[in-house]
């Protein structure tokens, strides 16, 4: 990849974007696993998941906008400063459409979490965990370095990335 020339400042605020990255991406497996933590309890004879959908549902909005800024604002800046990530750009993009299938149906399942389909719901969240995990693993092992690189520093990690990495437990306790 093409270093840019910048100056000492920009270059600070660099490579900060990896590590904001990262840490949404932390942010995201936290919170799934509250959410996983919660069904599980139920599924074992806990008490009803009276917060799950309202945690869920905050949860796939959370990641929906996660995805759909980088869609939108940090993938088209890599691939304009690093033309050869586009692979990995479109392979990105090609996981953000299938985890948005999955939240759909998560979506849909939350209505109403009951024992009749608790399981089915525990079954969605396996497969979620299991592609999220992969893809924030992709995500930061090939595009971290480029975002540490990124001459674009004009916009904030709010639009890069659809959550402000200093303030993501805003959004980690709806309804309760």
């Amino acid at each position: 990849m093409t270093q840019p020339t910048r100056t000492p400042g920009a270059a600070d605020r660099a490579r900060a974007l990896g590590k904001e990255l990262t840490a949404i991406h932390n942010w995201l497996r936290s919170e799934l696993s509250r959410v996983a933590t919660e069904l599980d309890n139920y599924l074992t004879g806990g008490a009803p998941p009276t917060h799950l959908q309202a945690h869920c549902l905050a949860f796939c909005q959370a990641l929906t906008d996660h995805h759909r800024s980088e869609d939108r604002t940090a993938f088209p800046a890599l691939s304009r400063q690093f033309p050869e990530l586009a692979p990995v750009l479109a392979g990105l993009s090609e996981d953000h459409q299938f985890i948005s299938d999955i939240l759909g149906r998560m979506r849909s399942l939350l209505t109403t979490v009951t024992p009749v389909n608790a399981q089915d719901v525990r079954s969605e969240l396996a497969g979620l965990s299991a592609i999220v995990e992969s893809h924030f693993q992709w995500e930061e092992r090939r595009i971290a370095t480029a975002l540490d690189q990124l001459a674009d520093q004009n916009r904030s990690s709010e639009e890069l990335f659809g959550i402000n990495p200093t303030e993501p437990t805003v959004r980690s306790n709806p309804g309760g």
